[in-house]
């Protein structure tokens, strides 16, 4: 009898399964509806903040009030904006061009600054931000207190980010400053980008910061 027993199928009740696969069906597919929600958020948002960079930055650097808003601007936005989102393979591989595709995006500028940064060489790119809104001042008073600016923070001999320029170039932009020109750091300009060009740059292409970013991106893509 016992064995009979033993041998006897067990019985489930059937119409309980739809329902329960239905229920798990539906969880599912609402965590799986609240995951995509957030994935979308998250990219609208990035792709808003590096927007915002792009147009904030070059805005800026146009029309600034102040001596170098650029600078100050893309260290905050920067540090609050993951670079990864909105930013896509195609656009960031482009940067490994050359260094003017790099300065042509703010999104090159704020990575490449990061990096710098890390190396503790950021009054390179720094100079080169001041010295493009520099170029872009209309207002001949403008022009004098940014010139006079410009040499106490970036060329003077006890300046706090003085760039590596040789003598002969600081004592003519000592001259130059007091009849200021837009085009009279142009000469210091061309030799600090040459200095990124031959020495940051091609290593920035092989650092963590632009690497990790590669990854990352691409990450981001299989997810999707």
């Amino acid at each position: 009898m016992k064995q009979s027993l033993l041998n006897q199928p067990l019985h489930t009740n059937q119409t309980d399964m739809p329902v329960l696969m239905l229920c798990q069906s539906a969880s599912t597919k609402e965590k799986d509806v609240n995951d995509c929600r957030t994935k979308v958020t998250e990219k609208k948002r990035a792709k808003d903040l590096a927007k915002d960079l792009k147009n904030r930055l070059f805005s800026l650097l146009l029309n600034s009030e102040s001596h170098h808003p650029a600078i100050s601007f893309l260290s905050n936005m920067s540090g609050n904006l993951d670079l990864s989102m909105g930013l896509s393979l195609e656009e960031a591989t482009q940067w490994s061009k050359s260094l003017d595709v790099l300065l042509a995006d703010p999104r090159g500028i704020a990575a490449f600054r990061a990096f710098l940064k890390s190396e503790f060489s950021e009054e390179n790119i720094d100079f080169w931000l001041v010295c493009e809104d520099y170029k872009k001042t209309k207002s001949t008073d403008k022009l004098g207190s940014k010139a006079q600016h410009i040499f106490r923070e970036f060329i003077r001999s006890d300046a706090p980010k003085q760039v590596n320029i040789d003598g002969n170039m600081r004592d003519l932009l000592s001259r130059s400053i007091l009849l200021p020109t837009d085009s009279c750091f142009e000469g210091a300009q061309r030799i600090i980008f040459g200095l990124m060009e031959k020495d940051s740059y091609p290593r920035f292409l092989k650092s963590d910061v632009y690497v990790n970013l590669i990854n990352k991106i691409q990450a981001n893509n299989s997810h999707r």
